[in-house]
């Protein structure tokens, strides 16, 4: 399996393929090989900054002579007017790492700003915001970084780090008990420790799984508000618990003050509005 720092080296690599191709014609016909320059990342709007990391290494690998300072870090807040780098080096190299190092930051940062409206919304509370795997393809890993820089959790990175038996899987499996004994069974064969987390869709489920037992954490996959007080009650701590689905910014404290360790959001991830900044010469 690959690490977080090859899987960024991928991204950053398809990325300038995927941009520049055979060459940024545009910068090479004007813009004289030996021609030094500087540029400044200005914030234009308030929120959390997320991805300096990665915006560095885009420059690294781009032309390791590039020199950055960084005004802000991951996880500062920001507000529009600040400037959170500086980069000094060719200025044919500032142009083509302008747009990849602004999408990354961007996207990154409007992620970690939605991440942590969600966690200060249940502040005072014991609930944990959780991501989902609806991320960008090829993005994953950065995505979920962001969402652990505003404040959040991540959930299973994949399918390879956490058991997770959805209703597909109860269903195809022929029932709850059937799912929960054959997960435990190949995970004994593959001699692998992975947490178990089951979700159920109504009492008569939940149920079941009380009754069978064997996992770590339940999931109330679209439950009410009242339903999921009386879960959380018949549960009543035996089991980690997770609210899921239709869980919006404006119900997400009620669900919360309901008593469940964690609340999933894929919000946070598959439909973010990107923090507006810039990269302009200075």
């Amino acid at each position: 399996m690959l690490s977080v720092e090859e899987l960024t080296d991928a991204l950053i690599d398809l990325s300038f393929a995927e941009d520049i191709g055979d060459g940024d014609h545009t910068t090479l016909c004007c813009i004289p090989q030996d021609v030094m320059g500087k540029s400044q990342l200005l914030i234009k709007e308030d929120g959390i900054l997320a991805g300096v990391e990665v915006a560095k290494e885009v420059f690294r690998r781009f032309d390791n002579t590039m020199q950055v300072e960084t005004l802000k870090q991951d996880g500062d807040k920001v507000k529009k007017g600040d400037v959170a780098m500086i980069v000094t080096g060719k200025v044919r190299s500032l142009l083509q790492t302008e747009r990849l190092m602004l999408n990354i930051l961007q996207r990154m940062s409007g992620i970690a700003t939605m991440t942590n409206r969600y966690v200060e919304k249940l502040e005072g509370t014991k609930t944990k915001v959780l991501d989902t795997r609806k991320t960008t393809p090829g993005m994953r890993m950065l995505e979920k970084q962001a969402v652990k820089i505003g404040g959040g959790c991540n959930h299973r990175i994949g399918l390879f780090d956490m058991i997770l038996l959805k209703d597909n899987h109860v269903d195809f499996s022929g029932g709850i008990s059937n799912a929960i004994h054959r997960c435990h069974e190949y995970l004994t064969e593959k001699k692998l420790n992975l947490k178990i987390e089951i979700e159920v869709r109504n009492f008569d489920e939940l149920q079941q799984v009380l009754d069978c037992g064997g996992v770590n954490r339940i999931m109330l996959d679209n439950f009410s508000v009242a339903d999921t007080r009386k879960a959380v009650e018949i549960i009543n701590g035996k089991y980690e618990t997770e609210s899921s689905g239709g869980i919006t910014f404006d119900t997400i404290r009620s669900y919360a003050e309901c008593g469940v360790d964690y609340i999933s959001v894929g919000a946070l991830t598959h439909s973010v509005k990107g923090l507006d900044m810039s990269f302009k010469a200075c």
